[in-house]
């Protein structure tokens, strides 16, 4: 049987408020249910299922389950930096912005868990959007740190090793506190990490 997706040109995004909110509500389905089962058990009936809608609307919106993740990996990216941009906006300088922006992330994966499993998938399901999604998140965030050090804010240093091993840590203590488990101290383990990269591991 030739899959519907085929005989169908890619979708463009919708204008109406209707079709907006449908393919919102599929977004939604396929986070809870590629989050819940991962990519290679869930699958198309199961999103529609979980949205409420026809199969074949489905493909009015989006061509295949491929590219409904990979819509998921490109929409973390955005709300990530947007909260973060947001969460770190008025802060008086860089340590500052990197002790709040820890914080709200922690916090923020703790939100959408499935949303963060998706991205964490997509290293095998879609390398290439898994690597644009932290080589972007790595630009800004290095662009940011170098703007520290102009400032005199930060001392001297490789701006992009300083941003992947950041982010890095970021990443694992995410996966670890906000998802494994759920009910940290997260100012507690905010004020760890900052005790370390403020005065190292030397006694």
């Amino acid at each position: 049987m030739t899959d519907p997706a085929a005989r169908r040109p890619v979708a463009s995004r919708p204008r109406t408020r209707r079709g907006q909110d449908t393919r919102e509500g599929i977004l939604r389905a396929a986070e809870a249910v590629i989050g819940e089962l991962g990519f290679a058990a869930a699958s198309i009936a199961d999103i529609t299922r979980r949205a409420g809608i026809a199969q074949g609307t489905f493909y009015i919106y989006f061509q295949s389950k491929d590219e409904v993740f990979r819509e998921l990996v490109i929409e973390m990216g955005k709300l990530t930096r947007a909260f973060l941009a947001e969460a770190v906006a008025d802060a008086p300088d860089r340590l500052t912005a990197e002790r709040r922006g820890l914080r709200a992330f922690l916090g923020f994966v703790g939100t959408r868990p499935t949303l963060y499993n998706i991205v964490m998938e997509a290293r095998f399901v879609a390398p290439d959007a898994y690597r644009q999604y932290y080589t972007t998140f790595a630009r800004g965030y290095g662009q940011n740190l170098a703007a520290a050090v102009r400032e005199g804010e930060i001392r001297e240093g490789d701006a992009e090793i300083r941003a992947w091993a950041l982010m890095g840590m970021a990443i694992t203590l995410g996966e670890r506190f906000g998802i494994w488990e759920g009910e940290a101290d997260l100012d507690r383990i905010v004020e760890e990490v900052f005790d370390m990269l403020e005065r190292g591991l030397k006694p």
